[in-house]
């Protein structure tokens, strides 16, 4: 079998990187004072291409340290979780069994909050703090504060600097976890929130004033989580004890942390196309109280650009997948997704679903100060092409870079604190085959001309979440 997430650029790098003094084209504007961070998947051993999901790769973290016109330094590091420090050879780093399952380097997002360096991943995995160097510190769970795992997509309340987050974990029964961590870098609330079985709950919305939550149908399924792991005399009872237990009740931390092992690092992917889980959203108001559900047509959303309340209800911009994790287990590879309105309507307790660009396109981002809020541009990415969206307009601006080029994430970071929406900085980076390396790339949000190219000496492997993290 072809696995296509493990050939390319989405194949691993084999080597950390330190290299200072990167040789730049263009000009580093003198504002940029922090780190640009990325995530992804970078198996650090051997991986079987017929059961590889790309979801599932150890993380590893790539980072641009920007400062007075210069990049000062690109580092590239894994993420020590146990099953990596064992591939390198290394003595086990420090373990907390409040953080979550150690199954899987935190491999999906990379973030600042509270002066740490945080690589972030979802399904009850467990999450690390990092130094400003990215070297691994250890497992975070928030000075203990909240047990149990995290989620790959926290957003920063713009006004407080509280991090919002809806947390999924299959032995949390038919429940997720909303969760508001402070500026302090603990958790102040959480709240238990009942969905309909034991969903794949990748992202979710925030409002000025609500909380989204997408529950739709990509759930747990046992089949897929033994097929890998569990030898084949074992298969059938244990998935019959799965699909008795997963999405119905709370199952025990002991055990849960037994049945990790049906996730290992670098395997298949446990959670899969369901066509019998109806599709829906539900929201509630941040202040608290009950849950109100708006069906919606079967699709799969893995990241919503943004969200604002109405006079009668929410706008939720989302790029919509038709159906993902059904033919194919391997990666999120069925259909062109597209960005998509929907308008819930609070008076008729309906979702009006509208398209507004039905080109290929993934990994939607917005100005940060306007989360929540009503917002005018939105940033997404093509193979080779980056999509400025303007929604008060309709009209979408294009920067193809050209055949043999591939781009990942794009994140905006304004020229000033009070910079008009679109007059700043998007930072992401731009894979060459030709040269067999990657650029970060910073490009005036205005034109989507190039201000400055910052040349790395490898390739960055196609990955997730980016973010620049301004030094405090």
């Amino acid at each position: 079998m072809s696995n296509p997430f493990a050939q390319g650029n989405y194949a691993p790098v084999k080597q950390e990187h330190t290299c200072a003094d990167l040789p730049v084209v263009g000009r580093i504007p003198d504002h940029l004072d922090g780190r640009y961070l990325r995530n992804g998947p970078n198996p650090s051993a051997e991986i079987d291409p017929d059961t590889y999901n790309w979801f599932m790769g150890d993380g590893m973290v790539h980072g641009i340290r920007l400062r007075d016109g210069r990049a000062e330094w690109y580092r590239n590091r894994w993420i020590r979780s146990p099953h990596v420090s064992r591939a390198l050879g290394e003595p086990p780093g420090p373990r907390d069994p409040r953080a979550g399952l150690d199954v899987l380097g935190a491999n999906t997002n990379v973030i600042g909050h509270a002066g740490r360096t945080l690589a972030l991943v979802e399904a009850g995995a467990t999450n690390y703090e990092l130094t400003d160097e990215l070297d691994t510190i250890g497992p975070c769970s928030f000075d203990g504060t909240l047990p149990g795992g995290y989620t790959a997509h926290p957003k920063r309340d713009p006004e407080t600097g509280e991090l919002h987050a809806v947390s999924y974990f299959f032995g949390r029964g038919n429940t997720v976890q909303y969760s508001v961590i402070g500026a302090d870098g603990r958790a102040r609330r959480t709240v238990d929130v009942e969905v309909g079985g034991s969903p794949m709950m990748h992202d979710f919305s925030l409002t000025e004033n609500h909380v989204v939550f997408y529950d739709l149908p990509v759930t747990f399924d046992a089949r897929q989580a033994t097929a890998t792991v569990a030898p084949s005399w074992l298969r059938r009872p244990a998935q019959l004890v799965l699909s008795a237990l997963i999405g119905r009740i709370r199952i025990p931390d002991p055990i849960t942390a037994r049945m990790g092992r049906f996730a290992p690092a670098n395997s298949g992917f446990p959670y899969r196309w369901n066509p019998r889980y109806p599709a829906r959203i539900g929201v509630m108001p941040r202040a608290g109280g009950d849950v109100r559900w708006f069906d919606v047509g079967p699709c799969y959303v893995f990241h919503p650009l943004n969200a604002y309340d109405t006079e009668n209800g929410i706008v939720l911009d989302v790029v919509r997948h038709a159906k993902v994790f059904d033919a194919d287990v391997t990666g999120p590879s069925e259909g062109a997704p597209t960005l998509d309105r929907w308008t819930v309507d609070f008076k008729t307790g309906r979702v009006r679903e509208e398209r507004l660009d039905d080109r290929e396109q993934e990994f939607p981002r917005v100005d940060e100060r306007l989360l929540g809020k009503k917002h005018r541009y939105g940033y997404s990415v093509g193979a080779d092409t980056l999509f400025k969206h303007d929604l008060a307009s309709g009209r979408t601006e294009t920067r193809s870079f050209g055949e043999g080029n591939q781009v990942g994430e794009f994140v905006f970071e304004p020229n000033a604190a009070d910079s008009a929406e679109d007059d700043g900085v998007l930072m992401g980076l731009r894979y060459s085959a030709a040269e067999h390396r990657s650029d970060l790339l910073l490009l005036d949000a205005e034109t989507l001309e190039t201000v400055a190219e910052v040349q790395l000496p490898d390739r960055v492997p196609n990955g997730f979440h980016g973010n620049w993290v301004p030094t405090e």
